[in-house]
């Protein structure tokens, strides 16, 4: 089965099978540079621009932006859960219905580059703070009954965050943005 590479531009995370010191020190270092990477993107967008889909069927370079706030405020809440509780099961959320929401559909993206920018100053220093049993703690995700340990949590957040900056910088090539 091939991925359609208009929505998986870098293709879908996968786990190495051994989570070795180097992916996370990788992995952190794309999440802590997430939000100067995205603002550098989009900074210059007007709000026709902002309005285009990345992909035909998918969200605007808008709710693409507000959606990467809401999952990383959702993901930091399921990282704080993960080394405060003995495996908690998180709290999933509807993105989809989340991204049709006014804020996702009809705001300014500075807010939610604002929250991405203090979200990820934050979740660095946490990041960065942890000790290698940490990595190893495991919360619940009930869609799929599945243990997802912190250090896979992390190379799965810092794909997101370049697998939605793909979603910004193809648009951006396609319409001749650049």
């Amino acid at each position: 089965m091939s991925l359609d590479p208009l929505k998986y531009p870098i293709g879908k995370f996968t786990k190495p099978e051994v989570i070795s010191s180097e992916n996370i020190v990788h992995w952190i270092s794309a999440i802590s540079s997430f939000p100067q990477r995205l603002i550098h993107e989009v900074s210059h967008l007007n709000d026709e621009q902002l309005e285009t889909q990345y992909r035909p069927g998918g969200w605007t370079i808008r709710q693409v932006i507000h959606h990467c706030a809401d999952s990383h405020l959702n993901s930091i809440t399921r990282f704080k859960l993960a080394l405060t509780e003995e495996q908690p099961t998180i709290k999933p959320y509807f993105e989809e219905r989340w991204a049709e929401l006014a804020d996702c559909k009809k705001m300014p993206i500075l807010p939610s580059l604002k929250i991405l920018e203090g979200i990820h100053e934050r979740w660095t220093v946490l990041l960065k703070s942890l000790k290698d049993e940490d990595f190893g703690r495991t919360f619940i995700h009930p869609e799929h009954g599945t243990k997802i340990s912190i250090g896979e949590n992390i190379g799965i957040y810092a794909w997101h965050s370049n697998h939605h900056l793909a979603h910004i910088t193809m648009a951006k090539r396609s319409n001749k943005w650049d």
